[in-house]
């Protein structure tokens, strides 16, 4: 069975989401993890989580989200990941790249989704972007501050060093479509070489369909893709690789093991 452990089901109409979900469950994909980006989308995500067993659910607010109105608080965020079908909290983190956020208002933000996580032991999905000196930063003063949480760098693009640093420090490392593209070979070489216990793959869809597919919408189905190519690099049969990043997504996300 493979995991689809970071998608944005809530980006695909009412009249598509279920042939989408079959699509998922026909390529052997038997669990989707669809991920918060704002407050007010809590409801939906927890709304699709409800109603298709193969879904679960994270609540938070990404970087670029973060200056729209006022953060939740850190008691706000663990009330809404009060719910059996919520497994993470996120995503968050830093985007320099597109800055759409004031990076102080960013820097907040991700130390309160952080802060949650140490009070519910649920996992964080990390977003780096163009950012990797200061997620690295926040990550090591509040885990000093408050404590170890279960950390996920989702979608992982970012330099060996930031990718190490999480490793060492317990968390996981997500690969996404961008594993198989053509320029990815740094890429490549560094999931060649992560700890084999700390490596999930992801589609991040409706975005970054994998090749042989790029430049059309993404979703769940595709992790088949990554799967084949970590198995490709790591010189693995794709049946270790669908097993090995099941395990792992399993070992990470306690609530629904």
């Amino acid at each position: 069975m493979l995991v689809d452990s970071h998608c944005h089901l809530d980006y695909y109409s009412e009249d598509e989401i279920e042939a989408v979900i079959h699509r998922a469950t026909e390529a052997g994909v038997g669990r989707m993890v669809t991920i918060g980006v704002r407050v007010e989308q809590a409801a939906t995500v927890k709304a699709l989580a409800e109603r298709f067993p193969q879904v679960w659910g994270t609540v938070g607010v990404h970087p670029q989200n973060a200056g729209e109105g006022p953060l939740p608080t850190v008691d706000e965020l663990v009330a809404l990941a009060d719910h059996p079908r919520i497994i993470g909290i996120g995503e968050s983190g830093l985007d320099y790249f597109y800055d759409k956020a004031p990076r102080e208002v960013q820097q907040e933000g991700f130390r309160r989704h952080i802060r949650a996580c140490q009070r519910t032991g649920l996992p964080l999905a990390i977003h780096a972007r163009d950012a990797d000196d200061d997620v690295a930063s926040i990550l090591s003063e509040e885990r000093e501050a408050g404590g170890a949480f279960p950390a996920l760098l989702h979608c992982f693009s970012s330099t060996r060093a930031l990718a190490e640093r999480v490793v060492a420090d317990g968390g996981y490392v997500s690969l996404s479509g961008i594993l198989t593209f053509p320029k990815s070979e740094e890429l490549r070489s560094i999931a060649a070489d992560l700890p084999e216990d700390r490596l999930l793959v992801e589609t991040d869809s409706p975005y970054l369909a994998p090749v042989p597919l790029r430049g059309k919408r993404n979703e769940p189905a595709l992790v088949a893709h990554t799967a084949a190519m970590l198995a490709r690099v790591r010189g693995w049969e794709v049946a270790k690789a669908v097993e090995i990043t099941t395990r792992n997504f399993e070992r990470l996300f306690t609530r629904c093991a």
